[in-house]
């Protein structure tokens, strides 16, 4: 990770490699406060279930929040990394600083997050009622093709919303950039390191399944060090040499 630099809004691009560091320097600053790091993550996991008990509502709402507890989590990762402090508050640092900016940026993430998801309703609505119309097997066999269409057609749009929150959070509250600039940066940050990017998407999904074997108890320690590693992919790119 590089710690020192001039801040470049458009980022760099950095070698495939460095995907995997970003996971082995989250790692590293899970381990300066573990205990406070799967605290966070239970404290994150519990709001975050409350409010999806509410179907479809909950999901919009912790979409918002998603947006305002990330930027503080990175406040809290910079903390830790240059003064070796971190505590639980740093979860909510969100709501006192660039509250208004992270507010309007889960704001576009929510719209963001419905327009990726009409596609995907039209399509299972128009496979329910097309099966419907042609009963039995064939019908069954018709919505089920058009859920999996959906899932796809909806996969596909979700990749340039994260591209573009992604990064969104940090540079909102460690630049002060307006939502609409941060997107864009984020976004053109993460289409300039697709193939970092690729690598650490790959190594994620391994170590979810390994994480999901023991009961799920081992996203205790992935959620964090993905967290973390969103902050010092955030170092490596965004600030040249």
């Amino acid at each position: 990770m590089n710690e020192t630099g001039n801040f470049t809004i458009h980022g760099r691009s950095v070698p495939a490699g460095h995907g995997w560091d970003w996971i082995v320097s989250g790692f590293a600053l899970f381990k300066k406060q573990p205990g406070i790091w799967v605290l966070i993550f239970i404290v994150f996991a519990v709001i975050c279930g409350l409010f999806s008990v509410v179907p479809l509502i909950g999901l919009f709402i912790n979409t918002l929040l998603l947006q305002i507890f990330a930027g503080g989590l990175m406040l809290g990762c910079e903390s830790l990394d240059l003064r070796n402090e971190f505590e639980v508050g740093h979860l909510f640092a969100g709501f006192r600083r660039s509250t208004n900016n992270l507010v309007l940026l889960g704001v576009l993430a929510t719209v963001g997050c419905i327009v990726v998801l009409i596609p995907g309703f039209l399509i299972v609505g128009g496979g329910g009622f097309l099966g419907m119309l042609h009963g039995g097997l064939p019908g069954v066999a018709t919505f089920g093709l058009s859920f999996v269409l959906a899932a796809l057609i909806v996969l596909a749009l979700s990749i340039p919303l994260y591209m573009a929150l992604w990064f969104a959070p940090a540079l909102i509250v460690f630049h002060n950039l307006e939502p609409v600039t941060a997107l864009k940066a984020s976004f053109t940050a993460c289409l300039r390191n697709i193939v970092p990017f690729l690598v650490y998407g790959v190594v994620i999904l391994v170590l979810s399944v390994v994480a999901a074997i023991p009961f799920g108890l081992g996203l205790l320690v992935l959620g964090p060090v993905i967290i973390a590693s969103i902050y010092t992919a955030y170092r490596d790119i965004f600030f040249a040499a």
